[in-house]
């Protein structure tokens, strides 16, 4: 596919689908093997994760459960520092072993949030998942035990990531020229 336009933005072909399903096979073997023998609960967190969480959970061949948070703190192009969380879990997270699911790490805002919320609970070791993050614009310093694709500071879109809502349903991740 050429470059896309949404909006006043254009875009290049940045990940083929190609390499996020290999990458996804990869990370999904990882999570097989780290959580043999015990049933972890994913929480991806909507709406950007919700593609590459189902293709991760197609993968996961140990029992597990999944529940979903929905959270936002973007606003265009860049964050807008204050995270609303508009959605809950429905389920109960004690003494779980939980995976968070996050589509991509920019400031750190949203995952400190979850983690914040989550600290009152008694839970097994928690593990972060994302499958995007941008180095330089990490302002929390979390620690992510599973890594899909390592970006500069890049501004991107499909695959579940958008510009404002737009662009979610493109198989393939594309940057901002």
């Amino acid at each position: 596919m050429a470059n896309i336009k949404i909006n006043d933005l254009e875009f290049k072909k940045f990940i083929p689908a190609s390499k996020i399903e290999t990458k996804i096979a990869e990370l999904a073997d990882k999570i097989n093997e780290d959580y043999n023998g015990k049933t972890p609960v994913f929480l991806p967190i909507l709406n950007g994760s919700f593609m590459f969480a189902a293709d991760l959970f197609k993968e996961i061949k140990i029992d597990c459960r999944i529940s979903f948070v929905k959270t936002s703190s973007y606003a265009g192009t860049s964050s807008t520092g204050q995270l609303k969380t508009l959605i809950g879990h429905d389920e109960s997270l004690f003494n779980q072993h939980i995976i968070i699911v996050e589509d991509i790490v920019d400031s750190g805002l949203t995952l400190d949030k979850i983690l914040t919320e989550l600290r009152d609970r008694e839970l097994n070791p928690l593990r972060l998942f994302r499958y995007c993050a941008k180095k330089p614009a990490r302002e929390k310093n979390i620690e992510v035990k599973y890594v899909g694709f390592d970006l500069e500071d890049e501004f991107v879109l499909g695959y579940g990531l958008d510009y404002d809502g737009l662009g979610r349903n493109y198989k393939d991740i594309y940057k901002a020229l």
